[in-house]
């Protein structure tokens, strides 16, 4: 049996709610994992507030200023602000992508070492960067690390579906959604829950 197998397992039976969410869908958390940290984190910036087309095509265009190739840390920080922003990243976002790749270049992000570290010391070191939050940090654990033990406590997404689920009178805060998960035993695998709590809402990332 795989590890979402295992963690589905876990879930359904410490989680009743949880169970009928999962047993009423094929859909598996898409957890599949990669090493492509650092374009990962790229994209991630530029998407930012976007809907996946408008950010796709941006990206595209990103990617045609440097021959179609994705930039290395050094070519983003030597290209010209104005290009950049010519294919439609905000001043904002040029200033995080090049920020992100001077971390990259000075040392203080080490992607390299990401996987001896637990996941608040990944985000500690993400979160230093200018535009990667503490929400793009829980989704690059998740998507990116496949680390199965992440709650994205600050994810509307997740706070309205545990409202709904759980027929609360109000959305929970942070604090809660901890009491919640805590109280329904979903760990160690908070990821693989909160994906499916999304997906009752129809309202998982597109990562």
């Amino acid at each position: 049996m795989d590890v979402l197998s295992n963690a589905r397992q876990h879930l359904a039976a410490a989680d009743p709610i949880l169970a009928r969410v999962i047993t009423s869908t094929n859909a598996s958390p898409p957890f599949t994992g990669h090493t492509n940290y650092y374009q990962a984190l790229v994209d991630s910036i530029i998407s930012q507030q976007l809907s996946v087309k408008a950010a796709a095509a941006i990206e595209a265009r990103f990617k045609n200023l440097f021959e179609n190739d994705f930039p290395s840390p050094e070519q983003i920080i030597e290209k010209d602000d104005e290009l950049l922003r010519s294919v439609g990243i905000s001043r904002p976002k040029v200033r995080y992508i090049k920020d992100l790749a001077q971390h990259i270049l000075d040392g203080t992000v080490r992607f390299d070492m990401f996987d001896s570290l637990d996941n608040e010391a990944i985000i500690q070191e993400l979160t230093q960067v200018k535009g990667i939050g503490e929400w793009t940090a829980h989704m690059f654990l998740m998507f990116c690390m496949r680390r199965l033990d992440v709650l994205p406590v600050g994810d509307l997404g997740i706070r309205n579906g545990i409202q709904r689920l759980y027929k609360l009178p109000n959305t929970p805060s942070p604090e809660m959604v901890i009491e919640i998960a805590s109280q329904r035993h979903w760990h160690p695998y908070e990821s693989v829950a909160s994906w499916y709590v999304w997906h009752s809402l129809d309202n998982a990332p597109k990562v």
